[in-house]
C-alpha cells in the first residue's frame, strides 16, 4: 500500500512553519494515542502514520529531501513500524520526543545535507571595485553517476544491516543501564552493501574538478563572502549539496590605498610647484584628472577629491580619493644648479620668520627646551 503524503497525513499545507506543525501533530497524537484508543486498530495506524510524517518534516534537512523527491529521497529510514520494543510498533520515549521535543529516537538510514566548501579568491583592485564574473575550478566530492549515490553496483542495492535490522542503533545491557550506541556494523547507515561499486568502491561519491562562473558584485572588498548555494560536497546517501563559500582577497595595488570606500595615494611634487603652485595630473579609477597645487603649499597636505573612491557593495555613498602631496628633494644635480641654490638660500639669509615660520617657531622651542 503507497504512503500517503506526509502534509496531507498531518492537515497541514506545505508553506506550515514549524510552530504550526507541531501543534498540528500534537492534536492528531492527543487523538489517536494507544493508551486512549487501546483497542481501535484504525487510530493505532493513524497515530503511527502522523508520528512518521512528523519525524521527517520537523527536521529541516529530511523535509527538504522529502520536498524534493518525495518518499523515494527517504529510502525507507523514517518507517514507523517495529518498535524497540516491540508490541504495536511505537516507542513510548519515542512519543514523548516526538510531542515535547528531545534527540532521542531511531535513526535508520538517513540522508544528510553535504559538507560546506571554501574557494579564497583573489582579485585587483580595479576588478573589485568594478565587479566581474571570473571562473574557478573546484575539487569536491559530487554522486558517483554509475551508482546514483547509493554506493552498490548497477544493478544491486543495499540490505537491512543484520545486526542493527536497519534501526542505525543499538541497545547494549549495562547492568540496571541500556546504553545506546552506533551500530558498528553499518556505521549507523541501517544499511551494508555486500557488493560495492567499483567507481565509488561502495562509498557514493567520486573526487571531481568543477568550473563554476562567478559573479563578483561592485565594491567588494577583503573579507567578504559569496556563497554559492548547492555547489558544495554532495551529501551521503544521496542527501543534498552544502554550500561552496568564495572568500574574496583584494591584491595590494601599486598606486592606491584601500580604507573602506576611500582610496588613498602619495604624489611626489617638485619643491618649486609647492613654493610657486601649479596644477598635476593625478590618477583616478576612472581616468586621469588634474589635481590645482596653490603657492606655498607644505608636504603632508593632503587633498581630497569627492566621489572618486569607492561605491559600497552594499549601497551608500561613494567615497573619496584623497591625495597626500609629499615634496620631493632634488638629487643629481649640476655644479650650476647647486650655485644657483646656495645664491638662493643666501637670498634668505635674515628673513627666516618670513619665509620659514615653521623653522624659526621649531627653532625658538629647542632653544626654550634647552634654556
Amino acid at each position: 500500500m503507497a504512503k500517503r503524503d506526509y502534509y496531507e497525513v498531518l492537515g497541514v499545507d506545505k508553506n506550515i512553519k514549524q510552530a504550526d506543525l507541531k501543534k498540528a501533530y500534537r492534536r492528531l497524537a492527543m487523538k489517536h494515542h494507544p493508551d486512549r484508543n487501546p483497542d481501535d486498530k484504525d487510530s493505532i495506524e493513524k497515530f503511527k502514520e502522523a508520528k512518521e510524517a512528523y519525524e521527517v518534516l520537523k527536521d529541516d534537512q529530511k523535509r527538504q529531501v522529502y520536498d524534493q523527491f518525495g518518499h523515494a529521497g527517504l529510502e525507507g529510514g523514517m518507517g514507523g513500524g517495529g518498535g524497540a520494543h516491540g508490541g504495536a510498533g511505537f516507542d513510548v520515549g519515542d512519543i514523548f520526543d516526538s510531542i515535547f521535543g528531545g534527540g532521542h529516537g531511531r535513526r535508520g538510514e538517513q540522508v544528510y545535507r553535504g559538507s560546506d566548501l571554501r574557494y579564497d579568491l583573489s582579485l585587483s583592485l580595479e576588478e573589485a571595485v568594478a565587479g566581474t564574473e571570473v571562473k574557478i575550478r573546484v575539487p569536491t566530492h559530487v554522486a558517483c553517476k554509475v551508482c546514483a549515490g547509493s554506493g552498490a553496483k548497477k544493478g544491486t542495492s543495499a540490505t537491512t544491516c543484520p545486526t542493527c535490522h536497519g534501526q542505525g542503533e543499538v541497545r547494549m545491557q549495562q547492568g540496571f543501564f541500556s546504553v545506546q550506541q552506533t551500530c558498528p556494523t553499518c556505521q549507523g547507515r541501517g544499511k551494508v552493501i555486500s557488493d560495492p561499486c567499483g567507481s565509488c568502491r561502495g562509498t557514493g561519491q567520486v573526487k571531481e574538478q568543477k568550473t563554476l562562473s562567478v559573479k563578483i558584485p561592485a565594491g567588494v572588498d577583503t573579507g567578504d563572502r559569496i556563497r554559492l548555494s548547492g555547489e558544495g560536497e554532495a551529501g551521503p546517501n544521496g542527501g543534498p549539496s552544502g554550500d561552496l563559500y568564495v572568500q574574496v582577497r583584494v591584491k595590494p595595488h601599486s598606486i592606491f590605498e584601500r580604507d573602506d570606500n576611500h582610496l588613498f595615494c602619495e604624489v611626489p611634487i617638485s619643491i618649486c610647484t609647492a613654493t610657486l603652485g601649479g596644477e598635476l595630473e593625478v590618477p583616478t579609477l576612472d581616468g586621469r584628472i588634474l589635481l590645482k597645487i596653490p603657492a606655498e603649499t607644505q608636504t603632508g597636505k593632503t587633498f581630497r577629491l569627492p566621489g572618486k573612491g569607492i561605491t559600497p557593495v552594499r549601497g551608500g555613498p561613494t567615497g573619496d580619493l584623497r591625495c597626500k602631496v609629499v615634496i620631493e628633494t632634488p638629487v643629481n644635480l649640476t655644479d650650476e644648479q647647486q650655485d644657483l641654490l646656495r645664491q638662493f638660500e643666501n637670498s634668505m639669509n635674515g628673513s627666516n620668520t618670513a619665509h620659514s615660520p615653521k623653522s624659526e617657531s621649531w627653532l625658538d622651542k629647542v632653544k626654550q627646551f634647552f634654556e
